[in-house]
């Protein structure tokens, strides 16, 4: 999921981006470049976190892909995808078809169609992924040894997460759609700076006893939530503040080569 989103971001920043300069891929580039320092320096906290391959694939495919036509783009990340679904375990190589079919989703206007829902064809995308799912989570529960490291649960997670997003867009056309939206916009406006932090939290809290010893991880979902609650009422009070979170000040400052404006 994350891996779509990042692609569909990387098409809007490109759009806003050519609307400031003649130039939009060159501060792309480093947008990327930057992102890739951010991750290298989280690899030493977080061995095998997301930012630094983001970063790589991002300037190795993703960049050079906004160049091509959106049904050459939606054809080679769908091309990509499958294969990584048909003959790997998933993981990183899922990575590049789905930027790719993230760039093309936003270049088809996928983001209208989430701000304007059609109840009817997200709600049968939502069954489909549930139908699918059932069987899916059975052979994967079967086999429950290798999850995470053969083809069945990287299909079945990806069905997941198409299930979990149709859902969570037809919640936001809900009449409970404001008040979810009060709660994830600024997680999602302080992505950066609540994904490193949350990297330094779970590090200093699992220096206890309770969570380092052999039953820590019957606290891992306690500690999930506690820090994503903790982030939605830190990010909702820095945003009536600023304009930016503080890493995603850095970020955007780092990409236009000029600092940006914080209040």
């Amino acid at each position: 999921m994350f891996s779509f989103l990042f692609g569909l971001g990387t098409a809007l920043f490109l759009d806003g981006a050519a609307r400031r300069t003649p130039r939009p891929r060159i501060v792309l580039l480093r947008r990327l470049l930057a992102l890739g320092v951010l991750g290298g320096v989280h690899q030493l906290l977080q061995p095998g976190e997301a930012l630094l391959p983001y970063a790589i694939v991002g300037v190795v495919v993703l960049l050079p892909a906004t160049w091509l036509p959106r049904a050459v783009i939606a054809l080679g990340g769908a091309l990509a995808t499958g294969l990584a679904l048909a003959f790997t375990s998933g993981g990183l190589l899922l990575v590049p078809g789905l930027f790719l079919l993230g760039l093309a989703a936003a270049r088809y206007g996928l983001p209208r169609s989430i701000a304007a829902p059609n109840r009817a064809v997200w709600g049968a995308v939502l069954a489909a992924a549930v139908v699918a799912s059932v069987p899916l989570l059975s052979i994967q529960v079967g086999t429950i040894e290798n999850s995470g490291f053969d083809s069945v649960s990287s299909i079945t997670g990806l069905v997941m997460a198409i299930g979990y997003a149709s859902a969570l867009v037809l919640l936001t056309a809900s009449p409970a759609g404001p008040w979810v939206c009060s709660v994830l916009a600024p997680l999602g406006r302080l992505a950066l700076t609540n994904y490193l932090s949350a990297t330094l939290l779970v590090l200093l809290l699992t220096t206890t006893p309770a969570f380092s010893g052999p039953d820590g991880y019957r606290f891992v979902l306690p500690l999930a939530a506690a820090i994503l609650a903790l982030q939605v009422v830190l990010s909702r009070w820095w945003l009536r503040r600023f304009r930016y979170g503080p890493v995603e000040w850095l970020w955007r400052s780092v990409s236009w080569w000029s600092p940006a404006r914080m209040v």
